[in-house]
């Protein structure tokens, strides 16, 4: 008998031939083999009883391939990048609480991300991106994206909306490796991705509570119907705080809708609204950490300072339009509302912002000179529709006696626009390398104006530059890569930091507020990169070797020498340098029991360029040495245990570098169970040693040796016990 074999899979793209690739056809062949045609080896008969020619068999075989997730796809297009970026899955996150985007952004090498009284206000930092700012302002120097749409806008970005529970997994592209994102940070971008219908459970329930009055609820779902899918999740929190007044509130949802057209064009609306409300504990001194870290600035508690979110609102919609087989169009629109309350000293600051963003990007695949040839041009746009401040009376005192609280005593308008029109082009030179080019142009604008007490002369600036960037990347196997590239970075202001400088009113109640716009350049960087990424028999590993040449960088500076008063302004040439580290390693496996371990390191050398005042000195605020580590054993029923650590050096608090904090090793365990039912449980324990510790600080001028009058420094948690469960109907 003749028997015909045939198999029903689709090759890998021959214009993908990266790791990546090579990991897609593994999984290919490794899909399930479906035999059609049952009880073919009883016939091997040649006729029948009448001499009739039997009809051959055909046997048909069909090789199904294993579909690759959302998360899977993405870290396999990540990889395709000529340099530093890595992907957090937030089943592993998951694992234990989930309060702030401190826990998301853990064992991430190049990221600092740590919180401060325990609010949403963390500061983050890549490749030292704002450096100079604390744990409250709006985030600068990265680019923040919800599923591929921006949050940041020219006024940086607030952090109210940033809710951790509800997303799928979150891209971090540091430095120019955001480039097609249109991200022209230093820091690059941190992209969260958002369940969808098609992985989030039918209907899930998560519960989390312990230490320091915490607890946190979540309610969430999401399905399939036809073409149509959705997904929905409600939060809330609150927190009593470890600190005296660090209370925090805080509430949410989250939203999507998307629906398949036709085969060639998709549209997802998204939608997220959050209000939060934290108290403000204030900056301490390092000894006062080290001898109450549970005490607050007593300034701040006799203010009774607080910022409240009182409801920002994101939408935002994005089409895909699959053109042909080769390309595709992807469209954009946001409207972001996020109106702020600052209740945090004598004057209260009353915020209202709203932007509006749109993108496109258009990508498609081709043979260029028989070789073959990815290309990508995009266009993102961001611009404050309104911006202003008012600024009003909240404890009289000194210039504003006698005046009721309420009054206003000053108002500011901001006005902001950022375009950025991006191409690249990914080129098979040879069978395993391919070459990385692109050129971004960008405009911005900025604009403001004091209009009371009085109107000063505005000030206005329209600014464009160039990004250019070139890399190689090189698989030398199918699970080893290395890659290099060099790249520019443009960087401009917050529109509203151009407000926060000299000069000044200098009499009546506004004094000591600024009165007009203080002219700031864009900040910008050269950046050279070296690195690898791979897997040798169970370890995965990551490294990236940057130096970044930055010029104009926004840190605190003394406008007039010698005048002992500072403020955010240009400063003179820096230099950011460091190495990027990360290892994942299966020790042992048998029987589908497991132990793993994953760490992260990052060395920070930051410093300026023979600076006038400062010579060589460290730039503050950023620890050099940062490691964190995870070991954690599994068991084949669901159940697990890990303990971790994180480890700090000291590092200076002043550019001046007369005074540091003190370096630290913290510990931690986790011990959970993950049932296939859908229930899952866990217990967190933080800080095991109850160590006393700066986690942040706010990096100053000159303390002269000493913080004692001029505190700057926050204190992380000290040891907590969280738990908690969840329940998903699947």
């Amino acid at each position: 008998m003749h028997v015909k074999k045939k198999q029903n899979w689709t090759q890998p793209s021959a214009h993908r031939t990266t790791t990546s690739s090579n990991r897609r056809r593994k999984a290919v062949l490794l899909g399930t083999v479906l035999c059609i045609g049952s009880g073919i080896a009883q016939a091997q008969q040649t006729g029948d009883a009448n001499g009739a020619a039997t009809p051959q068999i055909e046997e048909t075989v069909v090789v199904k391939a294993k579909a690759l997730s959302a998360a899977q796809k993405a870290k396999d297009k990540l990889d395709d990048v000529p340099g530093g970026t890595s992907l957090v899955n937030s089943d592993d996150v998951e694992k234990g609480r989930v309060f702030t985007n401190e826990d998301v952004l853990a064992y991430q090498p190049g990221v600092f991300a740590q919180a401060a009284g325990g609010a949403d206000g963390i500061k983050i930092s890549v490749r030292g991106s704002a450096i100079n700012r604390g744990t409250n302002f709006f985030r600068s120097g990265i680019l923040f994206l919800f599923d591929g749409l921006p949050v940041t806008g020219p006024g940086g970005t607030p952090y109210e909306l940033f809710e951790p529970l509800g997303l799928s997994y979150t891209e971090i592209l540091r430095g120019a490796n955001a480039f097609d994102y249109g991200s022209l940070a230093l820091g690059g971008a941190i992209n969260y991705v958002t369940k969808t219908g098609y992985d989030a459970p039918k209907l899930e329930f998560r519960y989390e509570g312990g230490s320091f009055g915490y607890r946190k609820s979540q309610l969430s779902g999401g399905a399939v119907v036809g073409p149509l899918d959705y997904y929905v999740s409600y939060t809330e929190s609150h927190r009593d705080g470890y600190q005296k007044q660090s209370a925090g509130t805080s509430r949410g949802l989250v939203a999507n809708i998307g629906y398949k057209v036709n085969d060639d064009i998709t549209t997802r609306f998204y939608f997220r609204y959050r209000e939060t409300s934290n108290q403000q504990p204030g900056s301490l001194t390092v000894q006062q950490i080290e001898d109450d870290p549970k005490q607050a600035n007593p300034t701040n508690v006799a203010q009774h300072a607080t910022r409240n979110q009182p409801g920002s609102t994101w939408i935002g919609n994005k089409t895909t339009f699959r053109l042909d087989g080769t390309s595709k169009l992807d469209v954009g629109f946001v409207y972001h509302d996020y109106p702020i309350d600052q209740e945090l000293n004598a004057n209260s600051g009353k915020w209202n912002f709203t932007d509006a963003s749109a993108s496109v990007d258009y990508s498609r695949s081709d043979v260029l000179f028989g070789k073959a040839s990815n290309s990508r041009i995009g266009f993102l746009i961001t611009k404050h529709l309104t911006g202003d401040q008012d600024t009003d009376v909240r404890i009289p005192g000194g210039a504003t006696a006698g005046l009721p609280v309420g009054t206003r005593i000053r108002h500011a308008e901001y006005g902001g626009q950022d375009a950025v029109l991006h191409a690249s082009n990914d080129l098979e030179l040879a069978p395993s390398v391919w070459l990385t080019s692109g050129l971004s142009a960008i405009n911005t604008r900025r604009f403001t104006e004091v209009t009371f007490p009085e109107t000063d002369t505005p000030y206005k600036r329209t600014t464009w530059d160039w990004a250019p960037r070139l890399g190689l990347r090189f698989n030398a196997t199918p699970d080893i890569q290395v890659y290099g590239n060099v790249s520019r970075t443009v960087e401009p202001p917050n529109s509203w930091a151009f407000l926060t400088t000299p000069p000044a009113f200098s009499s009546g109640p506004a004094k000591g507020l600024a009165r007009q716009g203080l002219d700031l350049k864009d900040q910008t960087a050269t950046t050279f990169e070296l690195g690898t990424r791979g897997k040798v028999g169970n370890n995965d590993w990551t490294l990236s070797v940057y130096r970044s040449l930055v010029r104009n960088e926004l840190l605190s500076v003394e406008l007039v020498p010698g005048s002992g008063v500072s403020t955010e302004s240009n400063a003179s040439p820096t230099v950011h340098q460091g190495i990027e580290a990360s290892l994942a390693s299966l020790l042992w496996q048998k029987d589908g029991h497991k132990v793993t371990l994953r760490q992260a390191y990052t060395f920070s050398d930051f410093n300026f360029r023979d600076d006038a005042t400062f010579g060589g000195n460290a730039l503050p605020g950023i620890p050099r040495n940062f490691y964190q580590a995870q070991i954690e054993y599994a068991h084949p029923k669901g159940f697990y245990a890990s303990f971790n650590t994180q480890a700090a050096s000291s590092y200076a608090i002043d550019y001046a570098n007369s005074f540091y904090t003190k370096g630290y090793t913290i510990f931690g365990a986790t011990f959970g169970y993950d049932s296939p039912e859908g229930w899952k449980l866990f217990v967190d324990f933080s800080n095991l040693g109850d160590k006393h510790y700066v986690s942040s600080v706010s990096p100053t001028f000159n303390l002269k040796g000493s913080d004692a009058t001029n505190p700057r420094s926050s204190p992380g948690d000290g040891f907590g016990v969280f738990a908690g469960f969840s329940y998903a109907f699947k």
